[in-house]
Formats: C-alpha cells, sequence, structure tokens
C-alpha cells in the first residue's frame, strides 16, 4: 500500500485523464509507473546521467587522461 500527495494541479490532470479513459486514479498512477520504470530500465547508463555530465565544464578535453600529472604537480607546488 502506498500513499502519494500531488500537487493540485497534477490531481486535477488525473482526475481528467481517469474520467476520460474510464479508470480509476490508482490504474492509471500505476500504468503510467509501470511505463516509466520500463523505460528507465531501457536506457544507457550515458542517457541516464547525461543531464549532469560536463555540468561543470573546465573546457578541457584532457583531464581524465592527465590527471596523475595534475596531482603530482599541486603536490609539488605546495612543497
Amino acid at each position: 500500500m502506498l500513499a502519494v500527495r500531488l500537487p493540485e494541479d497534477l490531481e486535477r490532470e488525473l482526475i481528467g485523464y481517469s474520467k476520460s479513459n474510464n479508470i480509476s486514479k490508482s490504474k492509471a498512477v500505476k500504468e503510467a509507473l509501470e511505463i516509466y520504470l520500463r523505460e528507465q530500465k531501457s536506457k544507457t547508463p550515458y542517457e541516464l546521467g547525461k543531464n549532469v555530465f560536463g555540468k561543470y565544464s573546465s573546457n578541457r578535453g584532457d583531464l581524465s587522461t592527465t590527471y596523475k600529472q595534475k596531482l603530482k604537480e599541486k603536490i609539488r607546488a605546495k612543497r
């Protein structure tokens, strides 16, 4: 059993959808959740995280390959 609070506008849309399709609100939510979860399973790791990749871009494409060198330089600079 699960109880969910919805914003008023979303609940109005759910009620309208349920009435127009002659199904219960519970059934509509179950179907929507099944579709959502199925779509999430079919996505690649890149698709799931693409909205955060490169978010804080340094505009340097070599950082993933030169990170050891950069780390050594920072350690030496502190000495």
